[in-house]
Order: C-alpha cells, then structure tokens, then sequence
C-alpha cells in the first residue's frame, strides 16, 4: 500500500505574501482523494522528529538556534521568514514524515511526502523557506541504521539541492544528482556528486533527453539500493521563479521515467515534493498529483 505524509500544519499560514504557496499542501491531498486516486488509509501523520536524529544531518550550534527560537535576524530573513515554533514543528514532521516514508517504501515500493524536499537547509544554515533538509535525515537515519549502503539522491527541483550537497560531501554511501536551472538559486552552488546545470528556456524534448541519458549512468556508477527522488514541479513554464520551459506533459513524463528507473532496477523510492509557484494554483496542483498518479500507476 503506498503510504502519503501528511499534517495540517503542512498548509501552515506563513506571513502575509508566503500564504499563497501554501495552498497546495491541502489541495493535492484533497484532490487525489477526490479523483479516488487514493483514500485516508494512505495517509498518515508523522509525529516529530527526534533532537538525535536532527543532529546526524545539522551542527548542533544551529539546532540549538532553532530549537530555542533564537536564530538570528539576519539568519531569518536568509530562511525567507520569521522563525516560529509551529514553523520549526512543522518542519520536524516533515522530516520525520520522509523517514516514516522511507520504511514504508522499503516495505511497499513507493511513499510520498505532501511536503518535503528541504534542500537548501545545510548543515548549518536555513534558505529557501529550508530549515531542516528532510532527505539528507533520512538518508544519514538509514545509514546510521544499517538499513541501506547505497543510496540515491534524484533532486529535480529548478533550484539546485546545495544544502544536500553540502551535508552529504563527506558521505560515500549518498550519491547526491541535481539537475538544476544554472542561471538560477542559489547563485553560489555547491558541489553535488553530479551537477547538471540547465541553459534558461529549456524546453522538454531537451530536458527529457538529457535525463533519459543520465539516469542508466547514475545506476551504472552508484548501484543504489534506495532512491529519494524531489519532484519539484517549478521546471513549469508557467512558474515565476523556475526560468525553464517544460509543459506538464513534459513534467509528467520526467516523473515516468525516475518511476521507471526505479521499477526496472527494482528500487525503493521515497519522494518528497518540492517546489511549485505558478500563479495559477491549479497548474502546480495538476502537476504534482499527476507524480502521484505516474508513480502510482507504475509501482503500486
């Protein structure tokens, strides 16, 4: 059974020009359930991450201002919002969520997380409207674990995973990929164990084939035994912040083929879902149920 992370303080207001990114936290499960694409019992609720757990992945200087509520100013506006505790909660369960999601899909095949797909959080840093970098926890708790050896990291928001980079250099058992608009956030990129920078524009025959060619290499190279894939929909032409060119069709077809990689080669998958900022809700909606959809359809 494919399970979904989920809470209500996912669809957490944010201050006053943030609150509109925030609707499809509830719109997306609303919407699969609506389509009978999934019902409540593929929905859980993660509780909160352990302070242990935090600290396989973060400096505990920088845990420690977050958890006291003492990050600095200038800190804060780095993160893109004001630090508070229903904030700092709400990224605690998303983290956990994509633990949670990660057991799930070494049991089931495919887990989702409503949220999630943090990356610019690194080790000592919040950016991004990032806190915490949820898939970097979950691949050092799995590590940390002994569950797996080899793992995968698939990040395909527009904005390079810097934070996943940044916490996992140093970690042979993760091999971090992004492919990323290159003209774009973060300006001062880290290094990822493969960085696949994208010209402005990008059209989806291109991206598609430059994944289509990637993804056999990265097996080839890596042999993972565990993918965490960020689907993060703001490669939309539509999205105000991605610069890239991609329809939905195209979108959905990039989430195909990470499904299929992971089906072919018989790969656990825990995806977290990234960013998304058309002006248009029902365009970013549309686009991430339809990764539910795919990955469904293909590995449930």
């Amino acid at each position: 059974m494919v399970k979904i992370a989920w809470h209500p303080l996912y669809a957490h207001p944010l201050p006053e020009g943030h609150r509109f990114p925030m609707l499809k936290y509830e719109l997306i499960p609303a919407q699969l359930l609506h389509e009978g694409v999934i019902t409540q019992e593929n929905i859980f609720a993660p509780e909160l991450l352990l302070e242990e757990n935090v600290l396989l992945s973060h400096d505990l200087d920088y845990w420690t201002q977050l958890r006291d509520l003492t990050l600095p100013e200038r800190e804060q506006r780095r993160v893109g919002f004001p630090l508070n505790a229903q904030l700092l909660e709400r990224e605690l369960r998303i983290a956990q969520g994509t633990i949670d999601g990660a057991l799930y899909a070494r049991e089931f095949g495919l887990a989702f997380n409503v949220a999630g797909g943090t990356h610019h959080a690194g080790s000592n840093w919040g950016e991004g409207f990032c806190l915490l970098n949820d898939q970097a926890i979950a691949a050092n708790w799995l590590i940390e674990k002994g569950i797996y050896q080899k793992i995968l990291i698939i990040d395909l928001d527009v904005h390079q995973g810097n934070g996943t980079a940044e916490i996992l250099q140093h970690q042979p058992k993760v091999f971090t990929f992004s492919m990323h608009g290159e003209k774009n956030f973060p300006f001062r990129k880290e290094v990822s164990d493969l960085d696949i920078g994208l010209d402005v524009g990008i059209e989806d025959d291109a991206y598609l084939s430059i994944l289509a060619d990637t993804l056999p290499r990265l097996y080839a190279q890596h042999q993972p035994e565990f993918i965490f894939y960020l689907s993060g929909v703001d490669v939309l032409s539509s999205d105000k912040l991605g610069k890239l060119a991609m329809t939905k069709a195209g979108c959905k077809e990039r989430d195909r083929m990470v499904f299929q990689f992971c089906k072919e080669h018989g790969l656990p998958v825990q995806v977290s879902m990234g960013g998304g900022y058309s002006p248009e809700i029902r365009d970013i909606v549309d686009a991430h149920c339809n990764t539910y959809k795919v990955g469904i359809d293909l590995l449930s």
